[in-house]
């Protein structure tokens, strides 16, 4: 696949297809092994998680409203 041909398809950033058609949104097992897999490729002292706690737990609280957000949202339109 050329160049051109792969920027295209980035730019699309997955558009064509729906939300739950996506492996990820079907499989959580799924996605949360790709999740520790990516982490383990890289190495323990660059991952900013482990060399700044805070940092991870500022980003656990922020995941963790988010969450919260999404499903009030959810609620209120059913």
């Amino acid at each position: 696949m050329d160049a051109s041909k792969q920027r295209e398809i980035a730019r699309k950033r997955g558009a064509n297809v729906p939300h739950e058609k996506r492996s990820f949104a079907q499989d959580r097992a799924l996605a949360a092994d790709a999740g520790r897999k990516g982490g383990r490729a890289v190495a323990p002292q660059a991952r900013s998680f482990s060399a700044n706690r805070d940092l991870a737990s500022e980003a656990g609280r922020k995941g963790g409203r988010a969450a919260q957000s999404e499903r009030r949202r959810r609620l209120r339109e059913a």
